[in-house]
């Protein structure tokens, strides 16, 4: 049995409410919910006129926050978003929000305060490398901290 609209919707409100939200998050809670699809879309429209859901505002949260918290480079925010359905446009404006100089920090942290165990410099580097491209850093990137040319 189908749930109220009305009531969706106020569930949805406070679902929007809670932490910031893509229009893929909250299209596939209301699908959990039971919602039809008519219903999903009228809400979805309801939910952007009121402003709970805005792309834009969700890709700059989403992208400072994997960054700052989780240590994610750009190319692991980039795929994830890409999973979210969010538009290339939205993306590039989210990413523009990390500091160029706090990118290059976050990466020289990761690499220097990781403990490699190693038969010789070049593997150690390696793995060093291996390990920040895991964590969605760019491959020449690492290697120019590596060389400390950056």
């Amino acid at each position: 049995m189908t749930p109220p609209p009305e009531y969706l919707l106020e569930k949805a409100r406070n679902y929007c409410a809670y932490q910031e939200r893509s229009i893929f998050d909250v299209r596939t809670k209301l699908f959990q919910w039971k919602a039809t699809e008519e219903t999903l879309e009228e809400i979805i429209r309801t939910l952007k006129a009121e402003n709970y859901i805005n792309e834009e505002r969700f890709v700059k949260a989403y992208a400072l926050g994997k960054f700052r918290h989780n240590k994610w480079g750009r190319n692991k925010i980039i795929h994830a978003l890409k999973q979210k359905q969010i538009p290339d446009l939205f993306i590039q404006i989210g990413l523009s929000e990390i500091d160029n100089d706090e990118y290059i920090n976050t990466l020289k942290t990761i690499l220097f305060s990781k403990e490699v165990k190693a038969k010789d410099e070049y593997t150690r580097q390696n793995k060093l490398v291996q390990y920040a491209t895991q964590k969605g850093f760019q491959p020449e990137l690492i290697w120019k901290v590596l060389k400390k040319e950056v």
